[in-house]
């Protein structure tokens, strides 16, 4: 039987795109190979967010052609975000390349590689690239590949992004807004339930503007919100969460879920992009950063104990000492529980790129990158003290991915906790005393568990 390796980059979308490849191939006779140097095809699926990311698959791809010398016949191809970016334009930059697959055409990755292989094993290669639009290709998302006891899963219940933040590739890359009938989207996490998964993760671009164009509003609901209210009915599922949301979209309806939902986890990742309110206007953000604390003031005013998480850009074009500043200062007054911070990188194509405004040199997006990150470090130093000596109700995993002979799991707030358990407690709710943490792992005492 062909064996197929795949690698991805980027968000959790990608990632379960992945896993939809992945399905689809191995439903064709295809098994999973242990390396590249054992595959008969090699895909990367691949994420154009930041420059890095693209030449991280580049230089990838560059290194895997070598392979052909021993396996003439081996299928390497590019999948999603930089595929339907870069297009035709891929073949000209990495000769021998046999695929291109973007982001709306992942349902037909099985029948291109078998052209493919087809060809190349006939001694005739030939490229093949599929990037066009497609209606209803955010349905076509919906198969899972589970590990055994895999007890946690994505569901991508939209595909697009319609707000076109100006430094933001995304809506070139994944196209316009659509999303998935709830009935649809029901029927797949039923599915996962019964197979044994107890936790889902909802994902889209803007996950929480889901359905805005195919669902009306229903007794003051949005659409994203009648998603969540059936989801917390389905049997044997035991925690929701969702990401990536905007701050635009943290209506009433929706925060008041984190006050009545029981299975809604009391975790917000909310990206603020920045605290200066003259960057999110040319950011095209569309609040500023009064509004976005007081939307974190609400969310804790009906559910205190959430976890909160962010993302934050330094160094868009323009950005003075002043404005990092304001972001600093944000950051100091909300107590984010973690976060991703990212040095700005110009993506052709998007507004920041075209607009006027002094690009911030390299060494002062490290300084201030470094200063963000240290203060997460030490606020997270900080509440971890408060967090040491408490219970705290973790679904776990499986083993660590750092300690394979340890297991993991993560508290409602999205918290990794690292403890000594045996087989039988995966997939298992515990309730353990976190007896320490380095700030962003903790670790539990394994007595209570007898």
């Amino acid at each position: 039987m062909p064996t197929v390796f795949l690698k991805t980059y980027g968000c959790q979308m990608n990632e379960r795109d992945t896993e939809q490849v992945a399905r689809q191939l191995f439903d064709r006779g295809y098994t999973r190979a242990a390396s590249e140097k054992e595959a008969d095809v090699i895909l990367l699926n691949t994420c154009s967010v930041r420059d890095l990311a693209e030449q991280k698959a580049l230089r990838k791809m560059s290194n895997l052609r070598v392979l052909r010398k021993a396996k003439p016949e081996v299928v390497l191809g590019f999948l999603g975000c930089m595929a339907q970016r870069r297009g035709d334009s891929l073949e000209k930059d990495m000769a021998g390349l046999d695929l291109v697959v973007g982001t709306q055409k992942f349902h037909r990755v099985a029948d291109l590689v078998d052209q493919a292989r087809e060809a190349r094993l006939g001694g005739r290669p030939k490229f093949f690239a599929e990037v066009g639009e497609e209606e209803g290709s955010e349905k076509t998302i919906r198969d899972h590949t589970l590990a055994p006891k895999q007890v946690t899963a994505f569901v991508s219940v939209m595909q697009g992004c319609d707000m076109h933040c100006s430094f933001c590739i995304v809506p070139t890359t994944r196209g316009k807004e659509r999303s998935r009938p709830i009935a649809e989207i029901l029927t797949e996490v039923r599915s996962l339930v019964e197979q044994g998964v107890r936790e889902v993760t909802l994902l889209g671009q803007i996950v929480n503007m889901y359905g805005r164009r195919e669902i009306p509003i229903v007794e003051g609901k949005s659409a994203f919100v009648q998603l969540l209210e059936e989801m917390d009915r389905v049997e044997g599922l035991e925690r929701i969460r969702f990401t990536s949301p905007h701050p635009r979209g943290m209506k009433a309806d929706l925060v008041g879920c984190y006050g009545r939902l029981a299975k809604l986890c009391e975790h917000l990742h909310l990206p603020v992009q920045s605290g200066s309110d003259r960057i999110l206007k040319r950011m095209g953000r569309g609040y500023t950063a009064a509004q976005y604390r007081k939307t974190i003031e609400e969310v804790r005013k009906v559910c205190p104990g959430v976890g909160l998480t962010t993302d934050i850009i330094v160094g868009y074009p323009g950005e003075t000492e002043e404005d990092f500043m304001a972001t600093r200062d944000l950051m100091e007054e909300v107590g984010f529980d973690n976060g991703f911070i990212f040095r700005y990188s110009p993506r052709e194509g998007t507004r920041a790129v075209s607009e006027a405004g002094a690009e911030v040199p390299e060494a002062t997006k490290e300084k201030w990158n470094t200063d963000l990150l240290e203060v997460l470090d030490r606020q997270a130093a900080a509440s971890a003290k408060i967090r040491v000596g408490s219970l705290q109700q973790i679904l776990v995993e499986g083993p660590s991915k750092t300690n394979a002979s340890r297991l993991m799991g993560r508290t409602r707030q999205n918290r990794l906790v690292v403890f000594e358990g045996g087989p039988r407690h995966v997939g298992q709710l515990l309730t353990v005393r976190i007896t320490e943490s380095t700030g962003f792992t903790d670790y539990a005492d394994p007595s209570i568990l007898n």
